[in-house]
C-alpha cells in the first residue's frame, strides 16, 4: 500500500502542519510507503486548511472521477471558527467534504473532534484520534541543559502566527508581571507586541529552534482554541515540563508533563509548582514518538484499504452536487475575509 500526501510543502520555518506532515513524509519514505506521484498512490492524505481546500478542490474531484478505488484520509483540526471567531463557511465546507470526499478521518485532539461535532459535522466510516509528533532527530533530549533550580529559570514560549489568540494577552502580562529577577522569559516567532522584559528572538528553522528550547526549563503555550499545538509538542519532546492554557487540546498534550492554567495570574504558582518538582514533572513526559505516530497513521489507513481489498468497503464516490456546495461555501468564506480585512483597513 503506498500514501501519498496531498500538501504544499514548504521549506524552512512555517507553520504546523508543514513541520508535522514533513516529519510524516519522511517516515512513510524511510519505511517505503510513500508515493511520491498522486497517481500511483492508494491512499490520499489530505490536510484540511482554508487554503488547501480552496486550492486542490478541483484536483480531488478529477481525482475522484478519473480514480474511483482510490482511497482519501482527512487530516482535520480546527474548527476554524473557534480558531477564529469567524469563518463559520469554510468549516462547513470541511464537513461537506468530509461527508462526501473522504474515507477516513484523522482528529489531532479529542477537543477538536468534539468541537467539530458540535458545529455539525457528521461521524466518518473511520475514524480516529492521533496526535501529532516532530521530526526526531531535530526535537530530542539530546544535549537539553541541566535543570538548576538555584539559578535564574528560563520560560520560553514560541508562535509562528501573530494572531493575538496565540496567547498574546497571556504573554503581555507576563512581561508586565513575572519577576525577572528570578525569571528569565524568550519568545521566538512572530509578535503583534513588542516585549519590555521578555527576549524577542525572530522565526527560525526547526534545527535552531529547538537548540534553543533545550537551553530552557519550562515551556509557556497560551493559545487559544488550539487543536494540537505543534509548538508545545515540541518543546515537551525537547524535555521541557510545560504550563498550558486550559483550552484547546493542551491538556490531552500536557497531561502530567506539567500544568494547565485557566488565568494568566495563576502561572507565576504554576512556574514554582514545577521548579520545586521539575525531576517529577520531566520523568512524566511520553508523548509518542514520530514512528509510533507513523505506524498508527499507516495502520488506519491500512485498515481501510484491506478492507477495500476484501471488497467490504467501497470507496465514496461523491457528486457533482457536493462539489457545487463546498465551492459555494470557499466563495462565502472568501468573501467574508475580503470584508473582514476591508473593515480593518478601514478602521485600523
Amino acid at each position: 500500500m503506498k500514501i501519498h500526501i496531498l500538501y504544499p510543502f514548504v521549506d524552512g520555518p512555517w507553520g504546523g502542519a508543514n513541520q508535522f506532515l514533513k516529519a510524516i513524509r519522511e517516515y512513510l519514505i524511510v519505511n517505503n510507503f510513500y508515493s511520491e506521484n498522486i497517481e500511483s498512490a492508494d491512499v490520499v492524505l489530505f490536510n484540511s486548511s482554508p487554503m488547501a481546500l480552496s486550492d486542490s478542490l478541483n484536483q480531488i474531484s478529477n481525482l475522484k472521477v478519473k480514480y474511483k478505488d482510490k482511497i482519501f484520509i482527512n487530516r482535520i483540526d480546527g474548527p476554524v471558527f473557534y480558531i477564529r471567531d469567524r469563518n463559520l463557511n469554510i468549516d462547513k465546507a470541511f464537513y461537506i467534504f468530509n461527508n462526501f470526499f473522504c474515507d477516513g478521518t484523522i482528529f489531532q485532539s479529542n477537543w477538536s473532534k468534539k468541537k467539530n461535532y458540535i458545529l455539525g459535522m457528521k461521524k466518518n466510516n473511520y475514524e480516529t484520534t492521533i496526535l501529532n509528533s516532530p521530526n526526531p532527530n531535530i526535537f530530542n533530549k539530546i544535549d537539553k541543559k541541566a535543570f538548576n533550580k538555584n539559578s535564574k529559570i528560563k520560560l520560553i514560549a514560541t508562535s509562528w502566527s501573530s494572531n493575538f489568540k496565540k496567547g498574546f494577552e497571556v504573554y503581555q502580562w507576563l512581561d508586565e508581571n513575572l519577576d525577572f529577577n528570578n525569571y528569565e522569559m524568550t519568545f521566538i516567532g512572530n509578535s503583534p507586541i513588542k516585549f519590555k522584559n521578555i527576549i524577542y528572538k525572530k522565526p527560525m528553522d526547526s534545527e535552531t529552534l529547538a537548540i534553543e528550547l533545550k537551553q530552557n526549563d519550562i515551556f509557556i503555550t497560551a493559545s487559544q482554541s488550539d487543536p494540537c499545538s505543534n509548538s508545545l509538542i515540541e518543546a515537551i519532546h525537547c524535555g521541557l515540563p510545560a504550563i498550558g492554557l486550559n483550552d484547546g487540546g493542551h491538556a490531552e498534550i500536557i497531561s502530567n508533563a506539567g500544568e494547565v492554567f485557566n488565568n494568566a495570574k495563576e502561572v507565576p504558582d504554576l512556574i514554582e509548582k514545577i521548579t520545586e518538582n521539575y525531576s517529577v514533572y520531566q520523568s512524566n513526559i511520553k508523548l509518542p514518538n514520530i514512528d509510533e505516530v507513523g505506524e498508527l497513521y499507516y495502520s488506519f489507513m491500512e485498515d481501510i484499504f484491506n478492507q477495500k481489498q476484501n471488497k467490504t468497503y467501497t470507496p465514496k464516490q461523491p457528486k457533482y452536487v457536493n462539489y457545487l456546495q463546498i465551492k459555494a461555501y470557499i466563495y462565502l468564506w472568501k468573501l467574508e475575509e475580503k470584508i473582514f480585512s476591508l473593515k480593518n483597513r478601514i478602521f485600523n
